[in-house]
């Protein structure tokens, strides 16, 4: 797969995030909604982050030519998603809510805050190349 068909991939399946997380966080926990969507905002955030493994940085320095910075993001879905489910499987709210606002301001916001960075796709759609 080309780097374009990766990057609207990456972008079909984040920008829900953004709005799934951000609903997530505002609503009344432990509700059936909150339960549904929570478990497709999971399911997205991993696909999304698998999808990113296979893009080569476009800005910075790369590690073995093809990983940078903005990898660590994924490193963090990665770990935050299941331990999140596992926590509150287990009761563990505190862990849970811990490592969901995590995810949500790691890997949504600083991460996406990223992405209007001169050099990047969305910098170029909203300021102009």
């Amino acid at each position: 797969m080309d780097y374009k068909t990766l990057m609207f991939l990456h972008l079909y399946t984040v920008v829900p995030c953004v709005f799934i997380g951000g609903f997530l966080l505002i609503i009344k926990k432990g509700t059936l909604i909150h339960k549904r969507l929570g478990r497709i905002y999971m399911v997205l955030m991993l696909f999304t982050a698998i999808v990113t493994l296979f893009m080569p940085a476009a800005v910075g320095g790369r590690v073995l030519n093809h990983f940078g910075w903005i990898h660590l993001f994924s490193a963090l879905t990665f770990w935050t998603v299941p331990t999140a489910y596992i926590a509150i499987k287990k009761g563990n709210i505190k862990a849970h809510k811990r490592k969901m606002i995590l995810l949500y301001f790691g890997a949504i916001v600083i991460a996406g805050a990223f992405t209007f960075t001169p050099g990047r796709y969305l910098h170029d759609v909203f300021f102009g190349s």
